[in-house]
């Protein structure tokens, strides 16, 4: 099912019953909350989805106040067999590491999580990763007693891959470790499609 034509709503009181940290902008009035992304269907080309990250507390965008998150995903999954997943941080901070999930919810607790790539900064805060996967119909399947249960993965978020990455914000050791990595070992959440999608998964 296409973007465009088949975007299934998440109810507002399920993204904010479950929220603890919201999106920045989200926070303060400037998104437009019907708004689900920026589509730029082409002709003889890929759909593509384009839509911004934002920090995930208001203490975080204070201490990032130049950062951008831009994602942009090719839906290509009919004719390759994966969607192109890019994302481009600028004005981050430098020499970082994130991982970035798919997600049930886009803030805490978060559901259902599918950890698919990561990005990596360099000296100036810039960072880019191109991941191939299926993201216009991400799902999670498990086992709820004897029933199998479907969650749909319809948003983003970026973790410090590092439990020390967020030092330089919250203060040496002053950031919850979260399991958001490979070896069970994150920072904090950083940034989620709150202002985004509020209301609606990413396809």
């Amino acid at each position: 099912m296409g973007v465009v034509k088949g975007l299934a709503l998440l109810t507002v009181g399920a993204v904010a019953g479950a929220a603890a940290f919201v999106g920045y902008g989200a926070m303060y009035g400037d998104v437009e909350f019907d708004k689900v992304a920026n589509y730029s269907p082409t002709k003889g080309k890929a759909e593509v989805v384009k839509f911004r990250l934002a920090p995930s507390s208001e203490q975080l965008a204070k201490c990032m106040p130049k950062v951008k998150v831009d994602v942009s995903v090719a839906l290509e999954t009919d004719v390759k067999g994966f969607d192109v997943f890019d994302v481009k941080v600028s004005g981050g901070p430098a020499n970082t590491a994130f991982t970035v999930f798919l997600l049930e919810v886009p803030a805490a607790p978060f559901g259902a999580a599918e950890y698919v790539g990561d990005v990596f900064t360099d000296k100036y805060g810039k960072g880019r990763t191109e991941l191939r996967m299926i993201a216009e119909e991400a799902f999670s399947s498990t086992l709820v007693g004897k029933e199998r249960v479907r969650k749909e993965l319809g948003h983003v978020g970026m973790w410090f891959a590092d439990p020390a990455g967020d030092d330089f914000c919250l203060g040496a050791g002053q950031g919850a470790v979260t399991p958001f990595d490979g070896d069970d070992e994150a920072g904090v959440q950083v940034f989620n499609s709150v202002p985004s999608l509020p209301k609606a998964p990413l396809p």
